[in-house]
């Protein structure tokens, strides 16, 4: 596509609240633009460089051997209740209610639904070590959202989930990761 075709709305002075360099470069380059506190649109360029970010943790985390997978943004809230962190994870966590008044989440993390998920499925030490992961949107209301995109309250991030047999076998997985980084 031709530039001069593209939409790439730059700015010419630094945006008063943006306070790393970073977060400057990126709302004045057109990348990004703040639509609230911490949550972003991300414009065409910004897009295609998280796109391609994404596509090279893919390319690594698959070369280590882990699997992909996409779980839901909005989770039940009974899972969370099970593992005792639904009203230990405090405000940050944003909680709804369908229109059939069941308690929903959006999930800041995902630990409750992939063991939940691992404990229905996986049914023989024998089909370890495991290792899944995925890339999504999640959402943490935070107190001050601030740094751009780095803090914010909506980000796009890698979660990685290790099931082993061992405390060896979990450490040779997290080294793994590590390495893959």
């Amino acid at each position: 596509m031709r530039l001069s075709r593209y939409f790439l709305p730059v700015l010419k002075d630094n945006p008063a609240d943006a306070a790393i360099a970073s977060h400057r470069l990126m709302l004045r380059a057109g990348m990004i633009r703040q639509s609230a506190a911490g949550i972003y649109s991300w414009l065409p360029l910004g897009f295609k460089v998280l796109r391609t970010l994404e596509n090279i943790v893919h390319e690594e985390q698959q070369r280590a051997g882990h699997i992909p997978m996409l779980m839901p943004t909005l989770q039940t809230a009974d899972l969370w209740r099970e593992s005792g962190r639904y009203d230990d994870y405090g405000e940050e966590m944003l909680r709804i209610k369908d229109r059939h008044g069941r308690d929903l989440l959006y999930g800041p993390t995902n630990e409750e639904l992939i063991t939940d998920i691992f404990r229905n499925s996986v049914n023989s030490y024998k089909e370890l070590p495991l290792t899944l992961y995925h890339i999504q949107w999640k959402f943490r209301d935070e107190r001050r959202p601030r740094f751009g995109v780095m803090r914010g309250r909506e980000f796009f991030m890698k979660d990685g989930y290790n099931f082993d047999v061992d405390k060896a076998g979990a450490l040779h997985a997290y080294n793994r990761h590590l390495v893959s980084y």
